[in-house]
């Protein structure tokens, strides 16, 4: 079994968690939602000796993807998102970039190399992790699940005690709370959830005490 390391950094004027999930064995590495200062990224990847194989969007809003396109210069990995986030990623003004040039000094229209369909499988760092599709905060949101690991990576999903917001473009909130009751809360109640902002979780924390349900 591998034995994962996740290393946690807070960037950008909205302080979004940027992880870098490691083999530690291997030396590989993924990037979940490079929100900011590819440079810093890849000098912790360089410091730990990993190399990257994939750079992973939980979604498409600006605060999670800004440092994505000099992340792949400087890495030479493949980018993925869901199949459902094309719109959001391709147009400057769903993915809130061109209304927060002021913080990120530039407007976004991007797309990534592969595209992520609902429970696909990606067999990587020595393991497997499962793509859950889970619009609300934006159409094609995606969470990723290491069962191994029992860990989660849910973006701006499912917060410590709370939900994302569901008033952006795409966005849909009777569809956002269904697809954490229906996706998320099935998971085992030990495991632990990595949002894109905040502090870590537990399922079974938010099942009893996340006052949205």
């Amino acid at each position: 079994m591998a034995e994962l390391k996740v290393i946690r950094s807070e960037l950008g004027g909205f302080q979004t968690n940027c992880y870098i999930v490691a083999n530690e064995q291997t030396g590989e590495a993924i990037v979940i939602d490079p929100s900011w200062n590819a440079n810093y990224i890849y000098n912790i990847l360089k410091k730990n000796e990993y190399t990257c194989v994939g750079i992973y969007l939980t979604h498409g809003h600006v605060d999670h993807m800004a440092a994505m396109g000099d992340l792949k210069k400087l890495t030479g990995a493949d980018t993925y998102a869901s199949e459902d986030e094309k719109e959001v990623l391709g147009n400057s003004r769903v993915n809130l970039s061109a209304m927060m040039t002021s913080v990120f000094e530039k407007v976004i229209e991007t797309e990534t190399d592969h595209y992520l369909s609902d429970g696909s499988v990606k067999k990587l760092l020595g393991t497997e992790m499962r793509c859950i599709s889970v619009s609300g905060h934006t159409r094609g949101g995606m969470c990723y699940y290491f069962e191994s690991e029992n860990i989660l990576f849910s973006g701006d999903t499912l917060f410590k005690y709370s939900v994302g917001r569901s008033d952006f473009p795409t966005g849909d909130e009777h569809a956002l709370l269904e697809n954490i009751r229906e996706k998320l809360f099935v998971l085992p109640d030990d495991t632990v959830v990595y949002p894109g902002h905040g502090e870590t979780t537990l399922i079974r924390k938010e099942k009893k005490m996340n006052p949205f349900f």
